[in-house]
């Protein structure tokens, strides 16, 4: 690791440390029945993090197009129709894509509450209860899938390694695991707190996060466990406002909405270009460092 990620990891010291594989976790992890209460019994019902209960056309296109986006650059490499498990599907927008694509699908969550509010014709594919279960009945199971899906739940587990060597076990021959995580501990975050413009590290946040991933450390964690990333992607910088007084959205939290409008409006219009577009703009973000979401594709490690 740099010089520069352990200065990083050492000014945190006292809430985060830093893995063999250079990414950052939390020192003081909760228990497995902590987060099972937290999320099946908070988190949907309750709106918090990402989920809400309402969005406008404008955010529901955002959400939807972003899905189909990483579905069709995985698309050239895969069958026309296969079996999609959505690890953690929270409001059910994949699953609800991959119907439409007339594939078989599944979706495993704590709760069903965001797939009843916003894609209930996906409740008969859900199975609910803890997760790590329901997935030690998955690799029981003779079924394996061509598309294993996990959204913005890597960084809310315990043991992030050990969740990606289980999915392993649950792929396809040929198929392919898309992560999505958070890009926290950047260099974009570090640069923001160095001059003033963040006064904390805001997305250290237990217990809805407990590991932080940079695009080094998303690779190096999917290496690990045996996975090989085909492709990595950003989504709209949204943290670029934070470098902009009138536009700080964590330092002034009522300029919030207004941000995320923006982000939504303008990542729309990108969203309209051809394919290869967007493929350039959203991998180049990833290629230096941007991007407040990363996206890797991942594809097993040959034996």
């Amino acid at each position: 690791m740099t010089s520069d990620m352990n200065a990083e990891g050492s000014r945190f010291s006292d809430l985060v440390e830093r893995t063999e594989l250079g990414y950052f976790r939390i020192k003081d992890l909760p228990s497995t029945e902590e987060l099972q209460s937290y999320y099946s019994a908070q988190y949907y019902q309750e709106g918090r993090g990402s989920y809400e209960t309402c969005y406008t056309p404008a955010e529901l296109q955002n959400t939807r197009e972003k899905v189909r986006l990483r579905w069709e650059l995985i698309a050239n490499r895969l069958p026309t129709t296969g079996r999609l498990l959505d690890v953690g599907c929270g409001e059910g927008f994949v699953l609800a894509h991959g119907l439409a694509q007339n594939w078989k699908v599944r979706g495993l969550d704590f709760s069903s509450a965001g797939v009843v509010a916003q894609n209930r014709e996906c409740e008969p594919f859900l199975r609910t209860g803890d997760v790590f279960d329901l997935l030690e009945d998955e690799t029981a199971s003779d079924v394996r899938y061509d598309i294993v899906w996990l959204q913005n739940v890597l960084e809310h587990v315990i043991d992030p390694e050990g969740l990606l060597r289980t999915l392993r076990n649950l792929i396809s021959p040929g198929g392919m695991l898309v992560v999505t995580v958070p890009n926290d501990f950047s260099r974009l975050q570090m640069q923001a707190l160095d001059t003033g413009k963040l006064s904390k590290a805001f997305w250290i946040s237990p217990p809805d996060h407990l590991s932080y991933f940079t695009a080094p450390t998303l690779r190096a964690i999917g290496s690990a466990t045996g996975w090989e990333c085909d492709e990595l992607i950003g989504d709209f910088p949204v943290d670029w406002y934070l470098f902009n007084e009138n536009s700080n959205y964590i330092e002034e939290p009522s300029k919030g909405k207004a941000a995320h409008f923006s982000r939504i409006e303008l990542e729309n219009l990108i969203l309209e270009n051809t394919l290869e577009d967007k493929r350039a703009f959203f991998t180049g973000l990833a290629r230096v460092g941007m991007g407040r979401d990363l996206t890797a594709f991942f594809s097993p490690t040959k034996s």
